[in-house]
């Protein structure tokens, strides 16, 4: 049994953690578009990001992480009707997408609608059956959320 927790522990250490410039996305992991802009994110140039996931998606037009990177880089130029379409058409194509739901869920934060942003920490539950590091995330921000409105339970 001792083995067993080692053995999740190691696989645990081992997966990425859920930040978009740290996470492998199929082919394109490794250049084009989808690589340049994970760094232009990392970079935070929120503007070459996008411009680079648009000639992503319309290589790719089913690329969920694609969709959920646009918004997400959206979001973080306060584009907030951009980055929730974006996160919608994510979720449209994947809606078991970890990443579209934690970011679109601290997105509804940044709006002040935690109800939503407790549905999407609802949906990370179901989809991460031992944990992960999306439901995690978006648990300690709807914590600290809560904490600085000063709302208790």
């Amino acid at each position: 049994m001792r083995w067993l927790t080692m053995l999740m522990l190691i696989c645990a250490l081992a997966m990425p953690v859920g930040r978009p410039w740290a996470m492998s996305s199929g082919p394109a992991a490794g250049g084009g578009e989808l690589a340049e802009a994970q760094k232009q994110i990392a970079a935070k140039d929120w503007t070459a990001a996008i411009e680079n996931l648009r000639k992503w998606v319309a290589k790719d037009p089913k690329s969920a992480e694609g969709f959920n990177l646009l918004g997400f880089a959206h979001r973080n130029l306060k584009r907030m009707d951009e980055a929730f379409a974006y996160y919608a058409k994510a979720l449209e194509l994947d809606p078991k997408h970890r990443g579209a739901h934690e970011y679109v869920g601290e997105a509804y934060l940044l709006i002040d609608n935690l109800a939503k942003a407790q549905e999407h920490l609802t949906q990370l539950d179901k989809l991460c059956t031992f944990g992960c590091p999306e439901l995690t995330e978006l648990k300690n921000k709807i914590a600290a959320y809560r904490r600085a409105k000063g709302m208790t339970g």
